[in-house]
């Protein structure tokens, strides 16, 4: 079995992607290597920010890995939260960073919003790769559901009357932004792998 390395220390990401992965695959985490410390997020894109992670660890452990940056991009206001998605509110505060999307769209009829994912698989200090993810829908008017995390309960997919936090989690991991990115992700390491 292959291993390689989710440079993310959110449990929720880690558990969803272990979800979405295929058993030649073995995942290892920061936790699996007692890694604790903040990886850097300073880029203005989404893919800066992915790169920037992924060889932030790379360079520490030399073994090939992987890191994200999701976003939400809310039309009516101008593309935020976006790349400051996680800190919207001045805290990594999930229920804040909610409620302020909530207030800013307060009375909007424009609700219209997408989740993006992008992926950054490092292979070696030369060689590096992004996948991308996205899923289009609505935000809702209140926040509904306790499944998910982070903007999954304010965040209605297209074709369906409930947000991703009322969703069960296998539905969610058949569409959603990140099992786009990792799927495309998995397809190149099963080709990368063989």
């Amino acid at each position: 079995m292959k291993k390689i390395l989710f440079a993310s220390q959110n449990k929720s990401k880690v558990s969803e992607l272990i979800l979405l992965t295929d058993t030649y695959l073995e995942i290892l985490t920061l936790a699996d290597l007692s890694y604790t410390k903040e990886i850097p997020e300073t880029g203005e894109t989404l893919e800066e920010n992915a790169l920037q992670k992924a060889k932030t660890i790379y360079n520490t452990f030399h073994i090939p890995c992987f890191s994200d940056d999701s976003g939400l991009f809310i039309d009516n206001l101008n593309g935020e939260p976006g790349v400051h998605s996680a800190h919207y509110s001045g805290n990594r505060d999930h229920g804040q960073n909610n409620q302020l999307v909530l207030d800013k769209l307060h009375g909007a009829s424009n609700r219209k919003a997408h989740f993006k994912t992008i992926f950054c698989l490092v292979l070696s200090p030369d060689e590096y790769h992004f996948f991308e993810g996205e899923v289009h829908g609505q935000i809702a008017t209140e926040s509904k559901g306790n499944g998910g995390f982070g903007y999954d309960p304010i965040f209605i997919p297209e074709g369906y009357s409930s947000t991703f936090g009322e969703l069960n989690s296998s539905v969610k991991a058949r569409f959603s932004h990140r099992a786009r990115a990792t799927q495309k992700l998995i397809k190149f390491l099963a080709e990368s792998f063989k």
